[in-house]
């Protein structure tokens, strides 16, 4: 049986239980389905040759680390939300206050303006939560002009939300 055929019957027979992990400790069934998709869609791009012994320790492998970067991620956001609601970064007025969505805004309208391989790189690895090596591998870039693309992105934004700031 090859990886494929292994992987869709895992998948029918153990899609229900998995969601059920993942929601039982995200609290949140729409994003526990998000990441079994994830996750399995992962798996099928995979040339790593998985059998059915393997595929359950690595299916619960990869979940757990989707579950963590998901609570990196929401950590991350109430931890800066937190900081402009606190006012140390601006003044208590209520004009001043910069909302989750002005900063989104913002951090999309400078990566606008940022050549197509920085934009590229810097939404694969925040939004879809790659490595440089995993964004290499998609794009057929060399790790070196990824790394050096995403370091162009992250100083951009990191600049246009200190100005927002």
């Amino acid at each position: 049986m090859n990886n494929y055929q292994t992987i869709t019957d895992y998948y029918a027979r153990y899609r229900d239980e998995i969601v059920g992990f993942i929601a039982l400790r995200l609290g949140n069934h729409d994003d526990a389905e998000d990441i079994v998709q994830d996750i399995f869609v992962r798996l099928l791009r995979s040339d790593k040759l998985i059998s059915d012994i393997t595929l359950p320790a690595l299916v619960y492998t990869i979940a757990r680390h989707k579950m963590s970067d998901y609570y990196r991620r929401r950590h991350t956001f109430e931890e800066y939300e937190h900081f402009i609601k606190r006012g140390d970064a601006v003044d208590d007025c209520l004009e001043s206050v910069i909302s989750a969505r002005e900063l989104t805004e913002r951090m999309e309208y400078t990566l606008a303006r940022l050549a197509p391989e920085c934009r590229e790189a810097y939404r694969l690895h925040i939004y879809g939560g790659m490595a440089v090596s995993q964004i290499a591998e998609q794009t057929g870039q060399p790790y070196r002009n990824v790394e050096y693309r995403l370091g162009i992105a992250r100083r951009a934004v990191r600049n246009a939300l200190l100005k927002a700031i």
